[in-house]
């Protein structure tokens, strides 16, 4: 696995962006210069590397329209990121896996019923569902978690049955009932290990949309209280800044959601070859 990742590159560099946004997200409160919070009028929207009347660098990515370093409120917005992103594919992945994996083995009925409730889901836009959501619970972010995990669950039924649905009726999975397996030794020791590739993969290319979503809410004001800081926030509060020249306002929260979105998206692109064995030799 090490062999083929020094091999495709691209993915070595995601996974060092990653590690360095975890680590981010673990440390930042601790590293970060200032409080994110904290309003300075006086040193209000400040370019980045710019001295203050002393000769010192004290805000190293400039300040916003409150005077809040840039700096300290990206450091805080990586672990909301990281937080709603595993968070919500983890809820996502594990209500979708387990539903999917019921209704491909069992079928008949209990799987109509499952299948149309993805049905129903999928007649509706996503984030307009969230929007509502969101504002019938008020935003916070483990409501905002609750809302993109739930919302994540049909992609993950559908793979997971089709998946399950193929491999029932495998010589493997007959011997073990055979051998007298119970039904749920068969699904967790047989079926589920043998479907569980293409679910990592989909698990990988999710967590890059959830904090898109994340993003797009926190944008809108919807996503976590504004007080909390946000990638998607910073966005929105430079807005009104971006006509005027302050460019870094933008420019340090949409990088650092360009490259983690990025960076998700190598993986998966190769977790999804690595994990095939007829594209593991191509690698």
């Amino acid at each position: 696995m090490f062999k083929s990742l020094l091999r495709a590159k691209w993915p070595l560099f995601a996974f060092v962006v990653l590690i360095v946004v975890s680590v981010t997200a673990l440390i930042g409160p601790r590293v970060a210069p200032k409080d994110p919070n904290r309003q300075n009028i006086v040193t209000r929207l400040q370019p980045p590397m710019q001295p203050d009347r002393t000769g010192k660098v004290t805000a190293y990515l400039g300040t916003d329209g409150l005077g809040r370093d840039v700096l300290s409120r990206l450091l805080y917005g990586a672990r909301v990121s990281v937080i709603v992103g595993f968070s919500a594919v983890f809820i996502g992945g594990l209500i979708g896996t387990s539903l999917g994996v019921t209704a491909g083995y069992f079928g008949g009925r209990l799987d109509s019923i499952i299948m149309r409730l993805a049905d129903i889901q999928l007649a509706f836009p996503f984030i307009l569902l969230a929007i509502m959501f969101l504002v019938v619970l008020k935003p916070g972010i483990w409501n905002l978690i609750l809302i993109l995990g739930v919302g994540q669950w049909v992609t993950y039924a559908r793979i997971a049955r089709a998946q399950t649905i193929s491999q029932r009726e495998k010589e493997y999975v007959e011997a073990a009932k055979a051998l007298g397996a119970r039904t749920l030794a068969v699904v967790f020791r047989t079926v589920l290990p043998n479907i569980l590739a293409p679910l990592i993969v989909i698990a990988s290319f999710n967590v890059s949309s959830v904090i898109l979503s994340e993003a797009s809410l926190s944008f809108l004001g919807l996503g976590v209280p504004p007080t909390v800081p946000t990638w998607g926030g910073m966005l929105a509060e430079s807005r009104d800044q971006l006509l005027a020249g302050r460019w870094w306002l933008a420019v340090f929260p949409g990088v650092a959601i360009a490259l983690t979105v990025l960076s998700f998206n190598l993986i998966g692109d190769w977790l999804r070859d690595f994990l095939d064995p007829r594209l593991r030799g191509i690698q």
